[in-house]
């Protein structure tokens, strides 16, 4: 399906990235697996073939960072197809209620999620434009689609943050931002926004989550790649600028 394509992973280790990076290679695709930390990368990955795939460190908020990476997976593979967003940098507060927020845990989560997104895409679309062509995947949320239902969280210790929303509402308009400044020059730009992912959380809030879905309710991280799959893929060539929603139905 992904006909030998070369994909950069931002945030390669994390809950969707990990899932991302192994049906990119089990679909014949190659990949630049990237992350702050790549210590465990053998370890995470060792049922996947090594000539398939480059582990190279990645801070997405810091453009040195980012071109240095872009420029391993350049002498690694020749050339570099696609960058995927699954990038998710948050401060040492992070998940602090409504009511505790402060003005610089704000400014910090902006900083790392929207100006990392703004980052890595201002340098592998710079690098997009030298070799004529690229496609670029953000991932947003269904937060940034709808605003979240507070009372599936009611009785558990989670909460759903003004500043995941924002964030990731500001992810889609970066993308249909991205798409139309490249006008014209080959470059696709598109977002996945997923539903909520499996990752223990409390039985009260599966169950009140999936009376809002079609047929599942949660989903496991497999469930959403396959859309992301499908913008890689030259299937996809003439979509651009859009958000695609992996969510059983919990937006509707």
């Amino acid at each position: 399906m992904l006909e030998s394509k070369i994909v950069l992973v931002a945030g390669a280790f994390g809950l969707l990235g990990r899932e991302i990076v192994k049906e990119i290679v089990l679909h014949n695709g190659f990949v630049i697996a990237t992350d702050k930390d790549i210590k465990n990368a053998k370890n995470t990955f060792q049922d996947l073939p090594s000539q398939n795939i480059l582990f190279t460190p990645m801070d997405i908020t810091d453009s040195i960072s980012v071109d240095k990476a872009i420029k391993n997976g350049l002498k690694k593979f020749g050339s570099i197809d696609c960058c995927i967003n699954a990038a998710y940098p948050k401060s040492k507060k992070w998940g602090a209620s409504f009511e505790d927020l402060d003005i610089e845990d704000i400014k910090e989560n902006f900083m790392l999620q929207l100006g990392g997104a703004i980052i890595l895409s201002q340098r592998i679309l710079k690098s997009f434009i030298l070799q004529g062509y690229g496609n670029f995947i953000n991932i947003s949320s269904i937060q940034g689609v709808s605003a979240p239902k507070f009372e599936h969280y009611t009785g558990t210790s989670m909460t759903s943050s003004i500043i995941y929303s924002a964030v990731k509402s500001g992810i889609i308009s970066i993308t249909s931002w991205l798409s139309k400044y490249y006008k014209n020059k080959n470059i696709r730009v598109n977002c996945v926004s997923p539903g909520g992912i499996l990752d223990k959380q409390p039985k009260s809030f599966l169950k009140k989550y999936r009376a809002s879905c079609n047929s599942k309710g949660m989903l496991d991280s497999k469930d959403i790649v396959g859309a992301i799959l499908f913008l890689i893929s030259d299937h996809s060539k003439y979509i651009n600028g859009q958000n695609i929603i992996v969510d059983d139905g919990w937006t509707l």
